[in-house]
């Protein structure tokens, strides 16, 4: 007599690893629910928009009598000089703080996917900075610009490069942001990230200006500071620096190849 024996075939069904979706999801709640965010924005906000109709406002008589050595479009997106020390900041909180308070090894045991979470972040954050670089220019042309329709010198947003120069404020602030980001990925500490793209941007982008002849001209055009910034003034200070969107597309080739660095080294280090 023989027997048949039966074998029970369990299915063992695995939970797949979240996706972009997901990913983005976590990544929006977390960026909107630290109080860095708004602060930052404020603070964007502020600067932009006040120091333009300050400096406007100071200089339009001078501007008007041609007593000032600088075009007027120079003087519409000012403040964002010094806002851009705000988007640098955001930047590299998004990546740098999840670090400093061991965050990221919840983050990454939840979306194992170390690209997905790279994109969700970089989305969430070059977004953001766009609309509030876009909206802080349009606020500071619109406060600066009444001084300047005074004396007769005002700019309208279909004059030459003023419209451009609105969208061109919220990409390269965004550029800025994505380009902390990467730079705080690598070196995984605020502070360090912090002095790496704001000295870069501030201290080495002028100082390469003593490089004798033709060295110290392409030097000074290819810091990201300077070949992302003149896309987002209708008239640059400078007269050295390139075509605003030739510029721009150099200042974009220079975020992606630290984007890219920062991937390829944040999907092989541990957290």
């Amino acid at each position: 007599m023989s027997t048949v024996g039966t074998h029970a075939w369990t299915r063992v069904e695995t939970a797949a690893a979240p996706g972009a979706t997901a990913a983005l999801r976590a990544e929006l709640v977390k960026f909107w629910t630290v109080r860095s965010t708004p602060w930052s924005l404020t603070a964007m906000f502020l600067l932009g928009t006040g120091l333009t109709t300050l400096v406007c406002a100071l200089s339009a008589e001078a501007l008007a009598r041609g007593d000032v050595g600088e075009p007027v479009g120079a003087f519409v997106t000012w403040g964002l000089m010094f806002a851009q020390v705000t988007a640098v900041v955001l930047g590299a909180l998004v990546v740098t703080s999840e670090y400093g308070t061991g965050m990221i090894r919840a983050t990454l045991a939840a979306t194992p996917r170390r690209g997905a979470v790279l994109a969700a972040k970089a989305a969430v954050l070059a977004s953001t900075l766009f609309v509030a670089g876009t909206l802080t220019a349009l606020a500071g042309y619109l406060g600066g610009n009444w001084f300047l329709d005074r004396e007769g010198i005002g700019l309208a947003l279909t004059d030459d490069g003023v419209l451009r120069s609105m969208v061109g404020s919220g990409l390269y602030l965004a550029g800025l942001g994505l380009f902390a980001a990467g730079v705080g990925l690598l070196v995984r500490h605020t502070a360090a990230a912090l002095a790496i793209v704001l000295g870069l941007v501030f201290v080495v982008g002028n100082l390469v200006m003593v490089l004798p002849g033709a060295w110290g001209e392409w030097a000074t055009r290819l810091m990201p500071g300077n070949a992302g910034s003149a896309v987002a003034t209708p008239e640059s200070f400078n007269p050295l620096l390139l075509d605003p969107w030739v510029g721009f597309a150099v200042f974009a080739a220079e975020v992606a190849v630290v984007l890219a660095v920062a991937a390829a080294v944040f999907t092989r280090r541990d957290a």
